[in-house]
């Protein structure tokens, strides 16, 4: 079996370091030790993320999207494939590196996908995007962390917390939808989401794209009335 070579480091916000790996024709972003964030193989679930949301949002034109998380692309390519051309897809990302490894060293993954010209890429906290936005996008895509079980910033609890879900709520437009990725599913914040003004509906997607893998949770939460 190949070895994996580790290609890069980069600092994460709260002082970890995430590293980057190749092994032939896979790659693996990973955790401090060694904790696996993404593989490149296993981008099933990030995919629905996106599909899963445009769904509900098919009717609306010029769609304004906001996904939070750039990773290995996975999010972003499935909403291009399947966003109309006037869309406008803006993706934030806190680790300028992983915006630079997208190019220096995972062009065989990304491709040309961030010269789409549909594609805006900010480098910052999605947090703060959502915090001072009023009724501006019509879904935000959320695939910050291992979901409300946060894992690699603590920081990112407060965008899940009812504080946070209500933010996102009025950063939405009426009728535009909050879709977050998890590893595990939560009850409690199924019910959160709801108690927030979201309807809300939660879904098991396996990680691979053949149906193998783990099981990662999806809740597509759609924003009603004013």
């Amino acid at each position: 079996m190949l070895p994996w070579i580790e290609l890069a480091t980069a600092a994460a916000p709260q002082g970890d370091t995430l590293r980057l790996f190749r092994r032939g024709d896979e790659y693996s972003i990973r955790l401090g030790g060694g904790n696996e964030l993404m593989n490149s193989r296993l981008g099933g679930s990030e995919e629905a993320l996106a599909t899963l949301a445009l769904d509900r949002i098919a009717t609306k034109g010029a769609p304004r999207v906001l996904i939070g998380g750039l990773g290995m692309g996975f999010t972003l390519r499935a909403m291009q494939a399947v966003a109309p051309h006037d869309a406008q897809l803006i993706v934030s990302e806190i680790v300028p590196d992983l915006v630079d490894w997208a190019t220096a060293h995972m062009s065989a993954v990304f491709g040309t996908c961030l010269a789409d010209p549909r594609v805006e890429i900010r480098t910052g906290d999605v947090g703060d995007e959502i915090r001072n936005a009023s009724g501006a996008f019509d879904a935000i895509l959320l695939d910050v962390d291992n979901g409300p079980d946060g894992l690699t910033r603590t920081d990112n609890d407060a965008l899940y917390s009812n504080t946070g879900l209500r933010a996102a709520r009025r950063a939405l437009s009426v009728g535009g939808v909050l879709s977050i990725w998890s590893a595990a599913p939560d009850a409690a914040f199924t019910k959160r989401l709801s108690r927030c003004g979201f309807a809300v509906q939660e879904q098991l997607v396996r990680a691979g794209r053949t149906r193998r893998g783990p099981r990662h949770t999806i809740w597509t939460a759609v924003r009603d009335g004013p």
